[in-house]
């Protein structure tokens, strides 16, 4: 909003939780953007007990039931905060506009009339911030932010133009945001359609975009052809012949065209800003509740990252698990859901193992002898092996340093096979060994009873046995993070980052912001971002 200059509106969602608090979040607002936050409703009710909302323009009690609404009178029980925050209210339209205030000063009046039309020049001016609230599950003051957006918020036209460059030369583009000027609309969002394969929506920053035309994606540097253009309405997709600048479409099946990229004309090419998405806060651990669906999952999860420029799948080698990472709880709660009713696969979201590794800080030579007789050929296998640590991120060095056939030429892969799937499997606490340089030295071997799998086998017992003499330890991974907090919360911030083993790296003041920077264990990390918000 501060880079481009936009209003700002806030809408206080999920009253229906448990601990929900609207006034909390309201005082939490007015500390971060000053008094320009004006509640312009307050809830009837909060967590379960939670009903409705009092819009303090209208002065009239909204109460929500089954996606239904009825108005009404404001309860009694609210009339001394109503008159309270109308009052904030009326006082900060006022002083928007000159007549205003002094219609004000005078004690007269203001009507109904010039209060919304001054909270939305005020608010397009910013010089207003509008608090709404309510609960998008509970389909409560949808309805009354669909209005106050129309009513508070500008349109295209409004803004003035839009601002691009030129892909090849870098030189910059300004359009005006009108009907008549060249095609330019940006690609906010993709996703799958039961019924006409993949969607792409979009909007319309200038020009006309037309249904069976053709358009050019400055992004990819390919042409599209447009089909049947729709305006989406909840699950409705209503055809249309064309849209315009401001209009928010849909069209079906374009070739190469993915989330972020610019539509436009060929003769006058531009590349619009793409969408900055938030990263992702909440990580987690899915896996299929029925064994045999894994493909499954894997096939709905690719769908699920083309649709969601927020939504992130990672296969962890060192885990075996497949981590996906989302916007927060609910994000990947509709991730689980959409996995089951688009894909038919039930799955359960558990937290991430943390990749522990093992390595040593000291010396061993040992033996490992693998010798076994049971009648006919036996098995034997018998080498010497030196372990040593080698610095960080080094990885497995394996030496050969037999001499006069101790171990013959064609055992020795087995010898280094054996250790390394050894190093696979762990040995202290069954995470991958790391960092480790084996010198096979010595050894012998039996004419007859020698064999790939007998040195494979030897091999591991000396490395298990040479691992636990060698001053074995386990690793942690350890995350550089940076926490941008308020100046008035870094001591509760620091406090809380050693709590959890982390370690201060420095400090940095931006715009009455603190940055903190830190090495935190992993561990401690995976509902960080999460519990941060929440205070």
């Amino acid at each position: 909003a501060d880079d481009y200059e936009l209003p700002r509106l806030v809408f206080v969602n999920k009253l229906e939780r448990e601990n929900a608090d609207f006034f909390k979040v309201l005082s939490e607002l007015q500390e971060m953007y000053g008094s320009q936050v004006i509640p312009i409703q307050l809830p009837i009710g909060q967590a379960e007990d939670f009903k409705g909302i009092v819009d303090l323009v209208k002065m009239k009690a909204l109460l929500y039931t089954d996606g239904k609404v009825e108005e009404t009178d404001i309860p009694a029980e609210l009339q001394s905060d109503v008159e309270t925050y109308r009052e904030a209210l009326v006082e900060a339209v006022a002083v928007t506009d000159d007549e205003l205030a002094m219609k004000y000063l005078e004690g007269e009046v203001l009507e109904q009339d010039e209060l919304e039309e001054a909270l939305g020049k005020g608010t397009k001016a910013r010089q207003i911030i509008p608090v709404l609230c309510g609960s998008a599950s509970a389909v409560a003051g949808v309805d009354t932010l669909m209005d106050y957006c129309v009513q508070c918020l500008p349109a295209p036209n409004e803004i003035g133009t839009v601002k691009g460059v030129e892909p090849e030369s870098g030189e910059e583009i300004v359009l005006d945001q009108s009907a008549e000027e060249s095609l330019s609309a940006l690609v906010y969002k993709t996703m799958a359609d039961p019924y006409v394969g993949r969607l792409t929506l979009f909007r319309v920053y200038s020009g006309v975009l037309k249904s069976d035309s053709q358009v050019y994606n400055s992004t990819r540097q390919l042409d599209e052809r447009i089909g049947q253009v729709f305006l989406i309405k909840g699950k409705e997709q209503i055809p249309v012949d064309s849209v315009v600048a401001g209009d928010l479409a849909a069209v079906a099946k374009l070739q190469g065209t993915t989330t972020g990229d610019t539509l436009c004309a060929k003769n006058r090419v531009i590349k619009l800003p793409p969408v900055e998405f938030p990263k992702p806060s909440l990580t987690m651990a899915i896996q299929p509740k029925t064994k045999g669906d894994e493909e499954k999952i894997a096939s709905g999860l690719n769908r699920l990252l083309e649709e969601d420029p927020t939504f992130t799948v990672e296969r962890v080698t060192e885990t075996g698990q497949t981590v996906v990472a989302g916007m927060g709880d609910m994000h990947l709660e509709i991730v689980a859901s959409r996995l089951a009713s688009k894909f038919g696969v039930e799955v359960e979201l558990t937290v991430p193992k943390v990749p522990y590794k093992e390595t040593i800080k000291g010396k061993a030579e040992l033996e490992g002898k693998h010798k076994k007789q049971s009648g006919g050929r036996g098995q034997y296998g018998h080498v010497f092996i030196r372990m040593e640590p080698l610095p960080a991120g080094s990885g497995f060095e394996f030496v050969d340093d037999i001499f006069g056939g101790a171990v013959p030429r064609q055992y020795i892969p087995a010898v280094e096979k054996g250790i390394v799937e050894t190093l696979d499997e762990g040995v202290l606490a069954g995470y991958p060994v790391v960092d480790v340089k084996v010198t096979l030295y010595d050894g012998s071997y039996h004419s007859v009873d020698s064999s790939e799998m007998a040195f494979k086998i030897a091999a591991s017992m000396a490395f298990k046995k040479g691992f636990m003499d060698a001053q074995p330890i386990l690793l942690e991974p350890i995350m550089n993070i940076e926490v941008t907090v308020p100046d008035a919360y870094m001591g509760d911030i620091i406090g809380d980052l050693n709590k959890k083993r982390g370690r201060i790296l420095g400090m940095e003041p931006t715009n009455g912001l603190q940055i903190i920077r830190a090495q935190v264990p992993q561990a401690e990390l995976f509902r960080y971002a999460m519990n941060l918000s929440l205070g």
